[in-house]
């Protein structure tokens, strides 16, 4: 790790405290307006958990009708899967693991490779699985949710039952057709509207218990105990279904940097926990005074006059929270493309004032023919269900194995201390996994396989990229001495400035070589441009810039951006300019090195990596347009390189 490195992570303490407290716009918004937009962002997806949770638990119980035990010992597995999932692991603990402010798995990976100060390929490993993973979750997500939404129309009248399917894809290509345009101007009445859904949640569950508060009895974990006693294989399955009642957890940690701490924590226990056990205590009384209620025991709750407005209600809240989903899958698109886990892809800007609000049209499209794919081949929310969880699970295994990580070498806890703290949560959590598996010839092979194919295309990626580098360290000329030599030449020099780019800042970039054999310039000014992405989110602006210069005809110059920003280098050479770079922007020019990459000599499993690396390479995007320069200034040069 670098000594640049060391001090971004370790500077700006009091600057990244308030971030992680607060969330980075916390100084544009008050702790009300933070707390009301966690509700509508964070707590969507878990907030849709309700519509089938509770239905999917009670049915592998249900073949030869329930009993009270059963009932109680399911809404017990669910309160207290809650309890510990997401109360405990996240809301308590994991949000104390934030890398300057910004949570979520890559985050995690980060400060864990930072902990541990040096190349690690088991933690590296779990970052690429957890990245992969989240992917998967957000292509099954947007299906189930909004699938299960639209369900309820059903109830209203039979009739309406052949357009479940026409509906659900309608809303789902109209929800992907609209992120190019961005969602700032309506994402300020999601908090609201969710809020208005947990509420309302919150209310028919009480409207329930009013009837019937015996399921109560269920805050017990004594039932959840015997109910999984007792039933054996079955209470095994049943856990693969109670573990979709935590869907979504993972936002509580990925989110943290948009809201902070306190917002989100403040949510939680005000308002969205509340809710969720009301809402299932509920439907378990429900359940308990009408079987024929297991059918659909969310939507069965409210009277007939307010279940068209349920359904109503339901398919927005599942609309925004595949909205949040979308939007943190861009994200992490944008964090992993910064740490060389993908290659460079195009991202849209859809906003001048919000830097989160961003638009990646590849993987909007991919997302959406998985998401489409997933609603009709299976067809109903329940069969989604089945390949529902595994790709969670497993995420959440990922979290909890690097938090171990980052608790031993980072906070520099005892082992026998971490072990204790987290055995707990990786054997409920490798239970819920293994549970999952059950269901993996029943559709849950899906997100398997999914997750597989990322993670080898991200693997692929990030060691072709260390393999190029290596390949063009071999071909280096030291920059220094080449720098001297050239005070001496004869080559013909021309006015201006060029920055070239090139990935190592000691190095002659081949470009300039290039230019030198093949247009027989030199510029008067040469600037030895490198764009570092550091292992912290943000760069504050006086890390931005470090020019250094080596002699008055070239200069070393290092931009630094965090795996959460997207670089813009013309905006950053702003910086540059008071680091004590002089240049006229009328007289600059920017030179690429486009690099061709070859096959070489390897075979078998390496070779196909090879492939896979040179395949991905053809979607990269336009360094120019990645990188924000003016495109009407920019020179690229051709390398042959093989690996």
């Amino acid at each position: 790790m670098s000594n640049p490195e060391t001090a971004l992570a370790q500077g700006s303490e009091d600057e990244a405290g308030s971030a992680a407290e607060n969330g980075h716009g916390a100084h544009k918004q008050g702790l009300a307006a933070l707390t009301m937009g966690a509700i509508g962002v964070v707590y969507g997806d878990i907030g849709t958990s309700p519509l089938y949770a509770m239905r999917e638990a009670l049915h592998p119980v249900s073949h030869d009708g329930i009993s009270v035990g059963e009932v109680l010992g399911v809404v017990s597995l669910l309160i207290w899967t809650l309890i510990l999932i997401v109360t405990v692991k996240y809301v308590l603990f994991l949000l104390r693991a934030d890398n300057r402010g910004e949570g979520g798995i890559l985050a995690l990976y980060t400060l864990s490779r930072l902990a541990i100060g040096r190349r690690n390929y088991a933690v590296l490993g779990l970052g690429i699985a957890g990245a992969a993973l989240f992917f998967g979750d957000a292509v099954i997500t947007p299906a189930v949710s909004v699938l299960s939404a639209v369900e309820g129309i059903k109830l209203v009248t039979p009739k309406l039952d052949a357009y479940v399917l026409p509906i659900t894809v309608g809303i789902l290509v109209g929800l992907f057709m609209v992120q190019r345009h961005g969602t700032q101007a309506i994402s300020a009445a999601f908090g609201p509207i969710t809020a208005l859904w947990f509420l309302t949640m919150a209310t028919t569950g009480a409207m329930q218990l009013a009837q019937d508060a015996s399921v109560v009895a269920a805050f017990n974990p004594y039932y959840g105990i015997v109910f999984l006693v007792d039933h054996g294989l079955i209470a095994f399955i049943v856990m693969g279904a109670v573990f979709l009642a935590v869907t979504g957890a993972e936002a509580l940690y990925a989110d943290l940097g948009h809201f902070g701490k306190r917002p989100i924590r403040l949510a939680w226990f005000i308002l969205v926990f509340p809710a969720l056990v009301l809402n299932y205590l509920g439907q378990g009384s429900l359940v308990l005074r009408n079987h024929e209620a297991l059918e659909n025991p969310f939507f069965l709750m409210v009277p007939d006059w307010f279940l068209p407005l349920l359904v109503a209600l339901a398919t927005v809240a599942t609309i925004i929270a595949s909205q949040a989903v979308i939007t943190g899958a861009f994200s992490m698109t944008r964090a992993a493309i910064q740490l060389g886990f993908l290659p460079r892809l195009s991202i849209v800007h859809t906003s001048e004032s919000q830097s989160g609000q961003i638009y990646v049209p590849a993987v909007n499209w991919l997302l959406l023919a998985g998401v489409l794919l997933f609603v009709l081949n299976f067809r109903t929310s329940s069969a989604l269900a089945a390949a529902y969880g595994i790709s969670v699970t497993g995420a959440m295994i990922v979290d909890t194995t690097l938090a171990m990580i980052y608790a031993r070498k980072g906070w520099n806890k005892k082992l026998w201390v971490v072990l204790l703290a987290a055995t707990p949560f990786l054997l409920l959590e490798g239970t819920f996994f293994l549970s999952n598996m059950t269901k993996f010839f029943a559709g849950g092979f899906v997100p398997v396989v999914l997750s597989a194919t990322i993670s080898a295309l991200m693997y692929s990626w990030w060691r072709g990229t260390q393999h190029a580098v290596q390949a063009a360290h071999k071909q280096m000329v030291d920059l220094d001495s080449f720098a001297r030599s050239m005070m001496k030449s004869s080559v013909h020099v021309v006015p201006g400035t060029a920055f070239f780019l090139t990935s190592d800042p000691n190095a002659v970039p081949p470009a300039m070589l290039h230019n030198i054999k093949h247009n027989r310039v030199l510029h008067e000014r040469n600037v030895i441009l490198t764009v570092e992405t550091v292992r912290v989110p943000i760069v504050s602006d006086r890390d931005r810039a470090e020019y250094a210069p080596i002699n008055e005809r070239f200069g070393r110059l290092i931009l630094r951006f965090g795996f959460m920003e997207s670089p813009n280098i013309s905006r950053a050479l702003g910086r540059a300019r008071r680091e004590g770079l002089r240049f006229d922007v009328m007289t600059t020019s920017f030179f690429l090195g486009r690099r061709k990459v070859v096959l070489g000599g390897n075979d078998g499993l390496r070779r196909i990596l090879d492939r896979l690396f040179i395949a991905l390479g053809r979607f990269s995007a336009d360094p120019s347009e990645f990188y924000q320069l003016p495109r009407d200034r920019v020179v690229e040069l051709g390398a042959r390189i093989s690996i």
